[in-house]
C-alpha cells in the first residue's frame, strides 16, 4: 500500500475517533440519567447527592481531577505503547482504576445500584480503549514510515482480532461487576509479567537467531547512518510474497515467513481477551510476534499496534454504538493530547533504549498492579499500597 494512502487513512481514522467524541455523546445520555436517577439520593456510601459537584461523566460527587494530570497520564501511556507495543492498556487501566480513583467509587454502588456499577465498569474498558487506539493509530503512521512494519501480518493478526472484538463487547457489556473486573484484570497483569520476564531469559531468546541478526543489522545500519555512510537499499520492511500457506518478507536483508492461517487465530484470541478486560492486547501480540514468529522488537512494536488499532476500533464502536456504553468525553480529551505526545515520542527513543531493561521494567511494574489488582478484586482489598 501507498505510504501516503495509509497516511490518508490513519488520518480519516482520526477523523473518526474525533466525530464519534462530539457526535455520540446524546446518544447515551439516556441510559447514563436513567442509571442516575435509580440511584439512591443522599451523602451516604452508594448514594448521589445532587448538590455534589459534577465529576466522572457528569455524575454528582463523582470523582475529578485536574486536566493537566490526565494530559500526563495520557503521556506515560503513549510512550509504553509506542515503545515495544504493549503494556499501554494496562497502564491506561491503572490510571483510571487507581490514579483518578473510578474503581472505587463505582464499587460503592455494588448494592445501591449494580446497574450504574456495571456501566461504569464497561466505561472504563472503553475509556482503557480509546487511549490506546490512538497511541497505536499513531505508532502505525509512525512505524510504517520508518520501514519497521509487517503490512501483510498486522493484516492477518487485525482480521482475525476484528471478529473477538466484536463478539466480547456483544457478550459481556452490563454483566461484569468493577470486583470481577478488577481481580481478573490483575490475572491478565500477571499473565504479562510471566511472559515478558520469559522473553528476557536466555531461554526465550535461544531460538531467536534470526531476530537477533535483522536486530543487529538494523543497529548497524542505524549507526552507519548517523555516521555519514551509504545505505544498502534493503533497508526496512520488503515483502517478497504473498501466498495463502505463506507469505515471505525481508527486514535488513534477513528474510522471514509465516503461513496467514496462525496469526489469523491468534488475532481472533487475543483481540477476544483485550476486548474483555478493555487493553489493547500489545501483551499478547508482542510474544506472539517475538516467539511464535521469531520477528525482531525493531518490527514487532509497530506491527503490533496495527493489529491493535483495527481491533480497538471494532470494541469501541461495538460498546459505544451496539451497547450503547457512556464515556467521559473531558477525561478521555484530555488523556488523547498526551498520548499524541507520548506515542510521537516512543518510536524515536525505543531505539536507544536496550530491550531487555525496556521488559524488565514492564516485569516489575506488572508484577506489582498484577498482585494488588488480583487480590483487591477478589479478596476485597489490596495487599500492596496504591492499589
Amino acid at each position: 500500500m501507498n505510504k501516503r494512502l495509509w497516511l490518508f487513512l490513519g488520518i480519516a481514522v482520526a477523523v473518526a475517533f474525533v466525530a464519534n467524541a462530539v457526535f455520540s455523546e446524546p446518544v447515551f445520555a439516556g441510559k447514563l440519567e436513567d442509571a442516575i436517577a435509580k440511584t439512591p439520593k443522599g451523602t451516604g456510601v452508594g448514594m448521589i447527592d445532587p448538590q455534589a459537584p459534577p465529576g466522572f461523566m457528569g455524575i454528582p460527587g463523582a470523582p475529578h481531577s485536574f486536566l493537566l494530570w490526565y494530559i500526563l497520564w495520557g503521556v506515560w501511556v503513549g510512550w509504553i505503547f509506542s515503545s515495544v507495543g504493549a503494556f499501554g492498556g494496562i497502564m491506561a487501566g491503572v490510571g483510571h482504576i487507581t490514579v483518578f480513583g473510578l474503581a472505587d467509587y463505582g464499587k460503592t454502588f455494588k448494592d445501591t445500584n449494580p446497574t450504574l456499577n456495571k456501566l461504569l465498569t464497561d466505561s472504563i474498558r472503553v475509556c482503557n480503549q480509546y487511549l490506546v487506539g490512538l497511541s497505536a493509530l499513531i505508532s502505525s503512521i509512525t512505524y510504517w514510515r520508518m520501514g519497521r512494519l509487517v503490512m501483510p501480518l498486522a493484516l492477518c493478526l487485525a482480521g482475525g482480532g476484528v471478529l473477538g472484538a466484536y463478539l466480547i463487547p456483544v457478550l459481556t457489556a452490563g454483566k461484569v461487576n468493577l470486583s470481577s473486573y478488577i481481580g481478573y484484570f490483575g490475572i491478565v497483569v500477571f499473565a504479562v509479567a510471566g511472559v515478558l520476564f520469559y522473553e528476557t531469559t536466555p531461554a526465550g531468546q535461544a531460538s531467536r537467531k534470526s531476530a537477533k541478526a535483522a536486530a543487529k543489522a538494523f543497529e548497524d545500519a542505524n549507526i552507519h547512518k548517523k555516521a555519514g555512510g551509504a545505505t544498502t537499499g534493503k533497508e526496512g520492511v520488503q515483502v517478497k510474497s504473498w501466498g495463502f500457506s505463506k507469505i515471505i518478507f525481508t527486514f535488513y536483508g534477513v528474510e522471514f515467513s509465516f503461513n496467514p492461517i496462525w496469526p489469523i487465530l491468534g488475532g481472533f484470541v487475543i483481540a477476544a481477551i483485550s476486548a474483555f478486560i478493555g487493553v489493547g492486547g500489545g501483551f499478547l501480540y508482542v510474544p506472539f510476534l517475538t516467539s511464535v514468529v521469531g520477528l525482531p522488537m525493531f518490527i514487532v512494536a509497530g506491527t503490533s499496534a496495527l493489529a491493535v488499532l483495527v481491533s480497538m476500533i471494532t470494541s469501541i464502536f461495538t460498546y459505544m454504538f451496539v451497547k450503547s456504553v457512556p464515556i467521559d468525553f473531558t477525561l478521555i480529551g484530555s488523556e488523547l493530547i498526551g498520548i499524541f505526545i507520548g506515542s510521537l515520542l516512543g518510536p524515536v527513543t525505543s531505539k536507544y533504549i536496550p530491550e531487555v531493561w525496556l521488559k524488565r521494567l514492564f516485569v516489575v511494574l506488572a508484577l506489582y498492579v498484577g498482585i494488588g489488582y488480583t487480590t483487591k478484586g477478589f479478596l476485597g482489598y489490596s495487599v500492596l499500597p496504591g492499589m
